[in-house]
């Protein structure tokens, strides 16, 4: 089945339905493993499937699936816990290490472009302000730093922190859910669920910057893992839908983990790290940018957000995830 997925790429849904629905009779060895990832090139979602079905076949009862009644129930209390999160959400300002490529669309051969260590402000009230403390090294005190994140040259992304979490549970979202699998994330057994949200409801917003400014709306669907014990999201996948036709970026992706940090003595749920791709379409060739970005040194709101020298370092060693 690998082999074929190779060939036709479309019968990729023919093998994560039968990982999912028929298991597996065999151990998941770094052979398989090495081989699923090179017929697939890369696919995180068949590997993610067999990883879960391995775990099934070695313990049955540990890796059961929740019956139905238990999926909508996780589903209600995530929401809940999730939308009055956002409104508990308080004031701080963490930093961003963002690794930046580039490749030919399709061929995942990524090339560094920069590093960038951001600054972020993020108010109770939504507001979220980015600031560019360096960019490969250099400090913006260095005349050819921009510091505002908008004027930056290539992929930039913002809320990570509540709006794509707010928009997938929001009522008015109309989204659509379903529960597709099990999962295993930072050693959390979780519940796997497929969403849509249409264009009309989602309304997300991207930017294509070049020698002018355009932007276009967007619906998204993609799948979210709730931990089974606490109900909460540890993990988001949000995929564009719908992009406007001729619009230079024809598609766009992030995959945002969310991990606990304290803030002034509490904690709360936000992201830990993010990857955001886009594919663009420029002069009639096809790109995929890639942002790999950690978020550091959560604080209180108004607390000083410098940049340390070993922190160049650590994005550096963070550029082929």
């Amino acid at each position: 089945m690998l082999y074929d997925v190779e060939r036709v790429p479309k019968h990729r849904e023919e093998i994560l339905i039968a990982i999912r629905t028929r298991g597996i009779g065999f151990e998941v060895t770094e052979g398989l493993r090495s081989l699923t990832r090179t017929k697939t090139r890369g696919d995180l979602e068949i590997l993610r499937a067999l990883e879960e079905a391995g775990r099934r076949r070695a313990n049955p009862q540990a890796a059961n699936l929740p019956n139905e009644k238990e999926t909508l129930e996780i589903l209600r209390k995530a929401r809940g816990l999730t939308l009055e999160a956002v409104k508990e959400m308080p004031d701080f300002v963490v930093k961003q290490l963002i690794t930046r490529s580039v490749s030919y669309a399709g061929t995942n051969n990524f090339v560094d472009r920069d590093t960038l260590v951001v600054a972020v402000s993020y108010r109770s009230d939504g507001r979220e302000e980015y600031r560019v403390l360096s960019r490969d090294g250099v400090v913006v005190s260095a005349p050819q730093v921009k510091q505002n994140y908008d004027e930056i040259d290539g992929t930039t992304s913002t809320g990570e922190f509540v709006t794509v979490l707010a928009k997938i549970f929001e009522p008015e979202s109309k989204t659509e859910f379903e529960f597709i699998d099990m999962d295993v994330v930072r050693n959390r057994r979780t519940a796997v669920y497929s969403y849509v949200i249409s264009k009309e409801n989602a309304r997300q917003r991207i930017t294509a910057r070049g020698y002018l400014d355009d932007s276009t709306l967007s619906g998204v669907k993609g799948k979210i893992w709730i931990d089974r014990e606490s109900s909460r999201v540890l993990r988001v996948e949000n995929i564009a839908t719908e992009i406007e036709t001729g619009f230079p970026v024809t598609a766009a992706s992030r995959l945002i983990d969310y991990d606990y940090v304290t803030i002034n003595n509490e904690q709360f749920l936000l992201p830990s790290l993010s990857d955001v791709r886009l594919t663009i379409r420029d002069a009639g060739k096809f790109y995929e940018t890639k942002n790999y970005i950690r978020f550091k040194d959560y604080n209180k709101f108004g607390s000083d957000v410098r940049i340390l020298d070993e922190e160049e370092e650590v994005v550096d060693a963070k550029k082929k995830p």
